[in-house]
């Protein structure tokens, strides 16, 4: 009979684009039964939050167990020729040196799972010494019992906003009924827009049946009882205060670890975990010493001293351009624009294609026929400052931050920004690089578009998503001609 390793495996699932949006975190209407499975003979944390609340930054700070603004890696697809700094690495560098397999993606689920996406010189396979070798894992597509111990990194992008929704939606066994649902009150209510939460969930419920896919392959190959689940978001949902905000639907994060060897089953830990925080964890499980420049912390067992806050951040995404930091407490958030003469709604070019509920209510504001809480979204500016008890107001529509009462509040959630500020460089408020940043390419569609097809555009203020992938191909195919 084989014996299990010593060290244990470690499969690290990063699902995109969704908040704490599960059943067993309370989502109405939807069904995750293995993730509930894996809360249920897990532990569950219940305050986790982005340290940044797009996919690119948030997966940066993910590999390195430091903040993204620190490392110079909190805009958008930037600084891809650029290697880290040092002493800065990525982990798979610390696990290769104690022995592991490091392995990117997995041939069971969509698109193969193979998605990195950091900001800063990287390969897929290959040698990593940092300055002339950039390489991060060793293979790709499986795992198995050769492998051992081996760190596995799979993204789960069937929950990212993908032309593939639909067909998702169209058969699924279990279609999420639009009228069983409840939106936040940011929402409008509106057919168009139940459907579309509808089709969300949906995409929740196939991304559970594939983490159902890769448990299942570990017990076909002996290797569960020895494996370290951690299931974690790359940032929040794909929606109006979602992905790209500072608010709980873009920060607040499902992570679930589970262990069967060494972890207190069914617990719902409480403490304030950062994304990043996952590194250190990783690292931890490995038995690997923590670097002393991490700012994360490993979760697998209590801190003697726990976080009091979270400091997160919004920069450039694409060619929208944002200089807003949030502090996230156990009651409270602080939000700071530095940027305020810009609306919410900055007309993003990626979010036109991908937002029905974004088009949907700008017309109905354009209308008045908005709430007063939904039509923020759509005013011309931002406020400086904005403070919310999450606790007794989780969908923040009351602004507490001049009211006499919570003075005293305000001032320790400025307290908390300006100490982290004190102790590192933001290197966010430094002048953006444009040279170093992917250029917009959904901005160049978006106007071909206009141009050429404005009956898409006409189709998108409907609350139609038209297709991205169908258009960019035209796209590319005129580019081609001319």
């Amino acid at each position: 009979m084989e014996t299990s390793p010593i060290k244990p495996n470690i499969l690290f699932i990063l699902s995109e684009d969704m908040s704490t949006d599960l059943e067993c975190y309370g989502m109405q209407a939807v069904k995750t039964p293995v993730l509930n499975a894996l809360a249920k003979t897990g532990i569950q944390f219940m305050n986790a939050y982005g340290a940044n609340s797009i996919c690119s930054p948030s997966r940066s700070n993910m590999i390195t167990g430091v903040h993204q603004n620190i490392i110079n890696a909190q805009h958008h697809r930037s600084n891809r020729n650029i290697p880290l700094s040092k002493p800065y690495k990525p982990i798979t560098s610390y696990l290769r040196e104690a022995g592991y397999t490091c392995i990117i993606g997995n041939k069971l689920v969509k698109g193969g799972g193979r998605k990195i996406d950091v900001n800063f010189k990287h390969e897929a396979l290959g040698n990593w010494d940092g300055e002339t070798e950039f390489g991060l894992f060793d293979k790709k597509n499986e795992f198995t019992p050769e492998d051992q111990p081996f760190f596995a990194q799979v993204t789960l992008d069937v929950t990212h906003r993908g032309d593939w929704w639909n067909d998702i939606r169209s058969k699924s066994a279990h279609r999420v009924n639009p009228d069983s649902i409840q939106l936040p009150p940011y929402f409008a209510d509106t057919k168009i827009i139940r459907e579309d939460w509808s089709k969300y969930l949906d995409q929740i419920e196939y991304m559970d049946h594939e983490v159902g896919l890769l448990l299942d392959d570990l017990d076909k190959k002996g290797m569960r009882d020895n494996t370290i689940i951690i299931f974690i978001g790359d940032n929040g949902r794909c929606n109006i205060r979602g992905k790209g905000y500072l608010y709980e639907s873009g920060l607040h994060l499902p992570l679930i670890v589970n262990w069967p060897a060494k972890i207190t089953k069914g617990k719902k830990d409480s403490r304030l975990v950062a994304s990043f925080d996952v590194a250190a964890t990783i690292l931890d499980a490995a038995g690997i010493s923590l670097p002393n420049y991490m700012t994360a912390k490993s979760i697998i067992k209590e801190d003697k001293k726990p976080r009091k806050y979270v400091y997160s951040a919004r920069d450039l995404w694409d060619e929208v351009v944002e200089q807003s930091r949030a502090i996230t407490t156990h009651k409270y958030r602080y939000i700071k624009n530095n940027i305020t003469n810009q609306s919410h709604d900055a007309h993003h070019a990626y979010l036109e294609f991908y937002r029905p509920a974004l088009h949907i209510m700008r017309d109905l504001n354009k209308k008045n026929e908005l709430t007063d809480l939904q039509a923020t979204f759509f005013a011309d500016s931002k406020p400086q400052e904005e403070l919310y008890d999450i606790v007794n107001d989780p969908y923040e529509t009351k602004n507490l931050i001049d009211l006499p009462e919570y003075e005293t509040v305000a001032d320790e959630m400025q307290g908390y920004y300006l100490d982290w500020n004190a102790k590192y460089h933001d290197f966010g408020m430094d002048p953006i690089n444009w040279e170093n940043c992917t250029p917009a390419y959904s901005l160049q569609l978006l106007n071909w578009l206009k141009l050429e097809k404005p009956e898409v555009i006409d189709q998108m203020k409907q609350g139609i998503e038209p297709g991205f992938s169908k258009y960019n191909k035209a796209f590319k195919s005129s580019k081609n001609q001319n």
